[in-house]
Formats: C-alpha cells, sequence, structure tokens
C-alpha cells in the first residue's frame, strides 16, 4: 500500500490516487474538484482513450459515414474539410458513439463482429492508458509542478484485470503508484444508476465472456436473429446486469489492492481537506478491518 496509515497519507508531500467503480457515483465529480482547487493534476482515462489511443478509430469512422455522402466526399478528397472529434474532459461522447450498440442497421446497430471489433480495440485502448498512469504521473510533476494526482479511470477497468492475482500486470503497476480508491454505491444507487441509464442509454464495453453470454441469452429470449435485435433495447436488458457482474470485482479490487468509500461519504467532500480526512478514515478502517 502506497500510504501505510491514516498518519502516513496526511504527512504525504505527494499524494497520488485513483478512483474506480461505476460511472455516476462521483469519480469525476471529486476529480474535478480536487484540479480546480490547485495542486492536483486530473488525469482522465476515459480522456486519454478517446485522443490517444482511439482517436484515429473516431475519426475514420465518421470520415466513413461522411463519404457516402457524395456533396462531402468530394470535398474530403479534394482535403476541403476537416473532420475530427471533439473531445474533453466534458464530452466523451466520441468515444461512446464509435463503440455502439450491436443489432438492426436501421436503428442504428451495428453487425455483432464489428461490435466485437471495436469492443477488443476499447479493451486494448483501456489498459494501454492505464498502463500511461506512471508517465503521467513524472510528467504532471515534472512539467507543470503538480505535487498531487488523481487518476479517474471509466467503470470497465474491472473488466480487463483479475483482482485475485497477485501479479496481475494492470493492477499490480496501478498499485505500485497510487492508492486504489473504490466509490461504492448501494442498493438505492444502483436504482438510480438503472433509471437514469434507462431514459438515456448509452454505450458500454464489457468483457468478452460476459458479452456473449448475454448476447446469446437475449438472443434466445426474445426469440430473435441479430439483425433483428432492437440495440437500445439489448444495452438496457444488459445494464442491470452488468452491475451485478461487475460489484464482486470492484469489491475484490478494493479488498486485494486498495480502499474503499462509500458514494453518500463522497457527495460530502467539498474541498481538498474534506478529501484527506475522507481517505484517512478508509485507511483506518482498512486497518481495522485487517486487525479483526
Amino acid at each position: 500500500m502506497l500510504y501505510a496509515s491514516a498518519e502516513d497519507w496526511r504527512a504525504a508531500t505527494r499524494k497520488r490516487v485513483l478512483f474506480f467503480g461505476m460511472s455516476g457515483l462521483g469519480k469525476t465529480h471529486v476529480s474535478n474538484m480536487l484540479r480546480e482547487a490547485g495542486g492536483w493534476f486530473h488525469y482522465s482515462i476515459d480522456y486519454r482513450i478517446g485522443t490517444r489511443y482511439m482517436g484515429e478509430y473516431i475519426a475514420d469512422n465518421a470520415k466513413a459515414e461522411a463519404m457516402k455522402v457524395p456533396f462531402l466526399r468530394d470535398l474530403l478528397l479534394s482535403d476541403s474539410i476537416y473532420i475530427g472529434s471533439n473531445i474533453s474532459f466534458h464530452n466523451l461522447t466520441p468515444v461512446s458513439a464509435y463503440l455502439g450498440k450491436p443489432g438492426d442497421p436501421a436503428r442504428g446497430g451495428l453487425p455483432m463482429a464489428e461490435y466485437r471489433r471495436r469492443q477488443e480495440q476499447f479493451r486494448m485502448a483501456e489498459i494501454h492508458a492505464l498502463l500511461d498512469t506512471e508517465y503521467f504521473i513524472e510528467r504532471a510533476e515534472r512539467l507543470y509542478g503538480y505535487p498531487h494526482f488523481v487518476c479517474d479511470t471509466g467503470g470497465s477497468i474491472c473488466e480487463w484485470v483479475d483482482p485475485e492475482n497477485p501479479q496481475d500486470p494492470v493492477l499490480k503497476e496501478l498499485h505500485r503508484h497510487t492508492l486504489m480508491i473504490w466509490i461504492k454505491g448501494d442498493a438505492a444507487h444502483t436504482e438510480e444508476l438503472i433509471r437514469r441509464f434507462d431514459k438515456a442509454p448509452k454505450p458500454m464495453a464489457y468483457q468478452p465472456e460476459f458479452l456473449t453470454r448475454v448476447w446469446d441469452e437475449y438472443l434466445r429470449r426474445n426469440k430473435v436473429k441479430e439483425d433483428e435485435v432492437d440495440p437500445d433495447d439489448f444495452i438496457r436488458w444488459t445494464y442491470a446486469q452488468a452491475l451485478a457482474h461487475r460489484q464482486p470485482r470492484y469489491e475484490a479490487m478494493a479488498r486485494n489492492w486498495g480502499v474503499t468509500v462509500t458514494a453518500d461519504e463522497v457527495a460530502q467532500v467539498r474541498n481538498p481537506a474534506d478529501f484527506d480526512d475522507l481517505v484517512a478514515r478508509a485507511l483506518e478502517r482498512r486497518a481495522l478491518d485487517k486487525d479483526g
């Protein structure tokens, strides 16, 4: 553990943390607060994915769509227009739009083979972005003079790691450089996430084995072929199962590699002093659990 105790944490002149957990529970909110308060460098994994590792995929996909329109095709071929994604910390839509949803092309769906290809691209991109954490810690201090560092991960981090393996290459690297903090939601938070997702379903990244299981079950239950699937209905149906699938994986990550705070606790954080207190309490709880 990077900080052996609450006292070590409070005394540290360089604080380095990584948040993980389901999207919508406060990871980005607290990261933004720390950055805006000063002294903290905010490393967004989703932003890194969209700019460094999937930027060309996203732009090329938009260009491919534009090439279907004769007017835009001529302008592209003559280098008269430029197409790129306007991704930012506050607008990660280009990444989710590229991931897409499987199902009926007439309803915006992708063939499953193409959907799986993009999922694999995202998996590799997220792993690379996570392994860039050490570089950004060093860069943040060397280039900008930031003593503190917060890594804001996407909800799918748990899909690509084995939290029970002490030699997992991604977790071992992250644990070496950061205090990993799970933001844990309760049943009420889960219901609210499902409600929000149902109103505006967004593409997600899934572990390949999980995706195969839920896709096959959906086709069987609804007696439909791949190109007959309603894309939004499928990802709505899958979302609650994805939450249940991820929960024990997050829990194992926290148990073996980090500490746990609750979403309710995070919601009370207003400034860096509150955050220091929150992490100190989490370290104290972990010490008590270990002793118990």
